[in-house]
């Protein structure tokens, strides 16, 4: 039984950084959905800036770790524009690391 689940998925993108903010890339709300079939994986993420420089480094690095876990044989990073980004995708955590109420 394989522990490649959407949950697994989600955890370890927290590992993963917008290098211009001090948050995850879950909780900033940048991962619209997660689809795990398989040993595939396939992410639809999005970023706070449709022009946003870093976004090609932050979907490699998005593509790169989930690649490291166990039981994955392909990973898609999707990158989509909508629904666009907003400060309210941001989750409690997000919220408490950025000092927002």
């Amino acid at each position: 039984m394989s522990n490649l689940t959407v949950e697994a998925v989600t955890e370890a993108l927290k590992d993963v950084y917008d290098p211009e903010i001090p948050v995850n890339i879950v909780d900033l709300g940048l991962i619209y959905s997660i689809e795990v079939k398989e040993g595939e994986v396939e992410i639809d993420m999005t970023l706070t800036a449709q022009g946003c420089g870093m976004g090609p480094y932050i979907a490699q690095q998005a593509e790169w770790r989930i690649a490291e876990m166990d039981d994955v044989e392909d990973v898609t990073v999707n990158m989509v524009w909508d629904p666009p980004w907003s400060p309210e995708s941001i989750t409690e955590d997000g919220k408490a690391l950025l000092g927002i109420d």
